[in-house]
């Protein structure tokens, strides 16, 4: 079993290894397309891409640390509750954030157009929402809570002591924030600013439509346009090589991070929270309450808006029959990549925890990176070697199999999610003594036994948080099932997608609320959980 678990994992592997193998494979050919690449495209993917991290690094750094900073240092009307609404935009996918606010704020818009016809303007009141700097903001409002989260934990559970003490000591809040609170989250903001940075160089959606030059675009560019499939996985491994940098960031500073061994709570008993009350605090409800306002509600308003308006003036009303289609086929592909990965997690965890074989360890770690492997590149590791196998051997339907069929696209929501239901697994499995295992054991019980008599109900909580935490990422995956999805398998984010090309922005509301409202899920399981954490 351990040795096919090794297998498994080392094939799920196997499309980040095939980008990689790409360049081991240098022809005079591959090296043209490469020359080719560097004297025309290749700078301004690097340039792009670089500048668009940069702004959005930044911007990401600023705003978590801000909002994570206000409801826990301050303690001001409102601050209960926008202690999870801060959590709500990560149930707005970029790309469907994109479609919103290009709706409202675009040239033909009513805003625009009922500004114009009330105060008499001419020409654009703004510019085009659809550049470079709107995708930054876009960005910036999508993924701001990854670095809320790790800020607000670190800042809660470490620095509310070290606050007193120095509000004990005479230092003044500023020097308090600065020299105290921030210094200690330093890890913690490092850690969501690269997780946020890995979602914003695997993100295809937002860069197509808005006509962004960067390495996800060109890598569906090449493969698709120029049928180069060199190109393709050239790019792709450039992209990769700045994801698994960005990677060990991120785990570099997961390892600075050590918590006190209190509960929030408990520090928090010790330390209140600065009181900010009258006017003062109202203003600093209002200003913190503007990134769920631009990031979630009025996104959501507007698509719901858009919705009633193309139910209302329609000529043939809302395609209700299309989208049961559509629902049916994302609910049947992720329902399938959530129960898949679940089931590979809690086989692994178990065979893990009994620490038996030397491969199995670094074979599932080596799995557990393909979450932060872009959904582009993992397409392209996959369909090159299918191509290699169609190529050499015509009669094995490898390319039939991977594009033809469902099992190109489970194969990638494995290799790109199963990470996530491995870390719920070993989270669980953190929770059970080992006393219990060797108790069975003693009492006679197989492992088989073991694993289903008593490990399972255990673990039951964490199967289904892994499962539904796959389902919704699975729902919200768009490069890689953009590329690989069969024939009449349109997902929910394949037709918002292919709407808004079309600038057919009104149809993509149904899908695109659609997709927020399943988004939701994990942000109400995560507020949940911060809610038993203070409590």
């Amino acid at each position: 079993m351990r040795a096919l678990l090794t297998l498994l994992c080392l094939l799920l592997a196997l499309p980040v290894l095939g980008v990689l193998g790409a360049w081991f494979a240098l022809d005079a050919a591959s090296l043209a397309v490469l020359r080719h690449q560097w004297e025309t495209v290749l700078p301004g993917y690097a340039l792009q891409s670089s500048m668009l991290a940069l702004c959005v690094g930044l911007g990401v750094m600023a705003l978590g640390s801000a909002m994570a900073a206000a409801v826990t240092l301050f303690d001001f009307p409102g601050r209960r509750t926008l202690e999870w609404a801060l959590l709500l935009p990560l149930a707005m996918p970029a790309y469907v954030l994109a479609y919103a606010w290009t709706d409202a704020l675009q040239f033909s818009g009513p805003l625009q157009t009922g500004l114009r016809a009330a105060f008499g303007w001419h020409g654009p009141l703004w510019p085009d929402v659809r550049g470079f700097w709107g995708a930054v903001v876009l960005f910036v409002l999508c993924l701001y809570p990854y670095v809320y989260l790790l800020v607000r934990a670190a800042l809660g559970e470490r620095a509310v002591r070290l606050m007193e003490a120095a509000r004990l000591l005479g230092a003044p809040m500023r020097r308090r924030i600065l020299q105290v609170a921030l210094p200690m989250a330093r890890p913690a903001i490092a850690a969501g600013t690269a997780l946020a940075l890995m979602e914003t160089l695997a993100d295809y959606g937002v860069g197509s439509y808005f006509g962004l030059t960067t390495f996800s675009t060109g890598i569906y560019k090449a493969w698709l346009v120029m049928n180069d499939r060199i190109a393709a996985a050239q790019l792709a491994a450039l992209l990769l090589v700045v994801v698994a940098a960005l990677l060990l960031a991120e785990r570099t500073a997961q390892r600075r991070l050590r918590f006190t061994a209190g509960r929030a709570g408990a520090a928090s008993a010790e330390a209140r929270a600065l009181a900010i009350t009258g006017a003062s605090g109202w203003a600093l409800l209002a200003l913190c309450s503007l990134p769920v306002l631009l990031g979630f509600a009025l996104p959501v308003a507007w698509l719901a808006h858009m919705l009633w308006v193309e139910a209302t003036t329609s000529e043939f009303g809302l395609p209700l029959a299309r989208f049961g289609e559509w629902a049916w086929a994302s609910f049947r592909l992720a329902g399938a990549a959530g129960l898949a990965a679940t089931a590979l997690a809690l086989m692994l965890g178990f065979a893990m925890r009994r620490g038996r074989g030397r491969l199995l360890q670094p074979a599932a770690r080596l799995l557990s990176l393909g979450y932060a492997v872009p959904g582009a590149v993992i397409a392209v590791g996959i369909l090159l070697p299918a191509g290699w196998l169609q190529q050499r051997w015509p009669e094995s339907g490898a390319a039939a199999l991977v594009t033809g069929t469902v099992f190109g696209l489970m194969y990638a929501y494995l290799v790109r999610f199963s990470a996530v239901a491995l870390q719920s697994v070993e989270a669980g499995y953190a929770r059970v003594p080992l006393a219990i295992d060797e108790t069975a054991r003693m009492l006679g019980s197989r492992a088989g036994r073991l694993f289903l008599r008593l490990h399972l109900p255990l673990l039951r909580r964490s199967a289904l948080a892994a499962a539904l935490l796959v389902f919704v990422d699975a729902m919200k995956e768009l490069p890689a099932t953009l590329v690989l999805r069969p024939f009449g398998s349109d997902t929910l984010a394949v037709v918002a997608y292919n709407f808004a090309r079309d600038e057919r922005l009104a149809e993509a509301a149904l899908p695109s609320l659609a997709i927020v409202a399943v988004g939701l899920i994990p942000v109400v399981m995560l507020s949940r959980a911060m809610r038993t954490a203070q409590d």
